[in-house]
């Protein structure tokens, strides 16, 4: 018997003080992934995962992150998409609150690609680089043609303009005429 309540308090004593304690665990969710880029979101807030090459390093991943506020991850997907159709003459620059990103876009083996310039901290010192992507591996990054695409998408809002009903024939006025009888 001494050694069950011995035993027992242990145990409650041990639980009672213990210096570990069991956080919630923080869901991300991955939208799409190649290779060694990924898009995750938690909540509001996107981040893109790379591989650094721009170290000797080679498993130094980077990333960065930002909010969708206005479609933002939409709006990031179609700009680097507009740019395989139509590639700019330079760097597309983006400010995002932590880093400044530049889109690459260069032509591998006669194919668009683009690749991510990250200045980590808007410090032109650190720089990060990812692969070059082409067109198929953004769209995979950004979960195009899956279900996961539309944790991004904004819902399809209806912006019709509401219908009128249009009067009942009896209670609709004739029109008026300018010193006009009605003919009959």
């Amino acid at each position: 018997m001494k050694k069950i309540i011995l035993l027992l308090t242990c145990t409650f004593g041990i639980s009672v003080f213990s210096q570990i304690k069991v956080l919630k665990n923080e869901t991300l969710v991955e939208i799409g992934k190649d290779n060694s880029v990924g898009l995750f979101k938690k909540d509001d807030k996107f981040t893109i995962n790379y591989q650094d090459l721009n170290t000797s390093n080679l498993n130094t991943f980077r990333s960065f992150s930002f909010l969708d506020v206005n479609g933002d991850v939409e709006g990031l997907y179609k700009l680097i998409t507009d740019g395989f159709i139509d590639q700019p003459t330079g760097n597309v620059t983006l400010e995002l609150p932590n880093d400044i990103i530049e889109l690459h876009y260069e032509k591998n083996y006669g194919q668009p690609t683009v690749q991510f310039i990250q200045y980590i901290n808007k410090n032109r010192k650190y720089v990060g680089k990812s692969q070059f992507l082409n067109k198929k591996q953004i769209d995979k990054i950004f979960g195009v043609g899956t279900t996961r695409s539309a944790l991004y998408k904004p819902a399809a809002k209806n912006n019709l303009a509401p219908v009128n009903p249009m009067p009942a024939p009896e209670t609709q006025k004739p029109a008026a005429t300018k010193g006009k009888k009605p003919k009959k």
